[in-house]
């Protein structure tokens, strides 16, 4: 099998450009929309196998990403007997990274179990934790990882990762330091992914230091600006989930263009001063859909990141089934 999913890597480089890496976006919203929870995934660019950056719509993405052509090396006579949805989903998916425990960043890990192949799961001890005594628990779902209640069916093998400590996950090729996060209190997680030639961050739900009362987004900023400095930082997907007009008493936990701006300037005491992320690339990811008539939440969220950008970032908001090179 293995063999197979090379030969479907090489066959589709001609359709690729080769940029470091690979990221394909199955869910970009924060919560209600359960058919774009968020759910990304990356790969090397010289690698088969993508990673999937938390897990809150897997296959609804999968089919939106093959209708967008975001998954050119896959054809139908390749994924036989799958469909192309089941083969990206049980064989190029090689391993899960989940930032916290919270519903809306694991509902298509759990859903989409009982048709996964066998995989490692890489989480810190908290969300391992939720993961095994309130999903995987035989009355919320039945058990499908290696350890917990009852009858453990093993698909999936639960890896809890240390803060600061380098972990190789599964056969991605790729390689993660794991740094907390403080979503309203709740611990969260950012993964510092890499490979050879660069490095990419993947935040999970996180709230503004001054609000958190944490020192944990200046602990990522001082791991991530000596590598913008030295241009090795390829890109990073973080939250914004309410625009500017929430009030930060109801944030629980989240981050606003606002928010996510002073904080970006606190990277930039680390990454070289003034002017060291022109051009850097951050996907914003977590925003929050309103029900309200006349609110297109997405499009203000843009513009007052773009508004108040005088860092000169580039903001990119990512829709579902899109892929991005970096």
């Amino acid at each position: 099998m293995m063999k197979k999913v090379l030969a479907l890597c090489l066959s589709g480089y001609s359709a690729l450009a080769l940029a470091g890496f690979d990221v394909v976006a199955l869910g970009v919203d924060g919560g209600v929309s359960d058919g774009n929870l968020t759910s990304y995934l990356i790969r090397s660019d010289n690698q088969p196998q993508y990673l999937a950056l938390d897990a809150g719509s897997l296959l609804p993405g999968i089919a939106k990403g093959l209708e967008k052509g975001s998954f050119p090396q896959v054809t139908p006579e390749l994924a036989a007997p799958y469909t192309p949805q089941g083969y990206v989903f049980r064989q190029l998916i090689g391993a899960y990274f989940i930032s916290h425990g919270h519903l809306d960043h694991v509902a298509g890990l759990i859903i989409g179990s009982p048709e996964d192949s066998k995989k490692n799961i890489y989480a810190q001890a908290d969300t391992i934790l939720t993961l095994r005594n309130h999903y995987f628990n035989w009355k919320a779902w039945p058990n499908f990882t290696d350890s917990g209640n009852g009858s453990r069916l093993g698909t999936y093998r639960l890896q809890t990762v240390r803060p600061q400590q380098r972990v190789t996950l599964g056969m991605t090729g790729l390689s993660g330091v794991m740094y907390p996060l403080s979503h309203d209190r709740y611990p969260s997680s950012m993964l510092l992914v890499s490979d050879r030639s660069g490095s990419f961050a993947y935040f999970g739900d996180t709230g503004p230091d001054a609000l958190e009362q944490s020192r944990n987004l200046d602990g990522a900023w001082r791991a991530l600006g000596p590598l913008i400095e030295q241009k090795k930082l390829k890109g990073m997907i973080i939250e914004s989930s309410y625009p500017n007009e929430v009030e930060d008493k109801n944030l629980y936990g989240h981050l606003t263009p606002a928010w996510l701006l002073k904080e970006l300037k606190n990277l930039t005491q680390y990454s070289g001063g003034e002017g060291s992320l022109k051009d850097f690339p951050v996907v914003i990811s977590h925003i929050k859909p309103s029900l309200k008539q006349g609110q297109d939440v997405r499009a203000t969220i843009k513009q007052q990141l773009e508004q108040g950008n005088d860092l000169g970032v580039k903001f990119i908001l990512m829709e579902q089934g899109d892929r991005q090179t970096f």
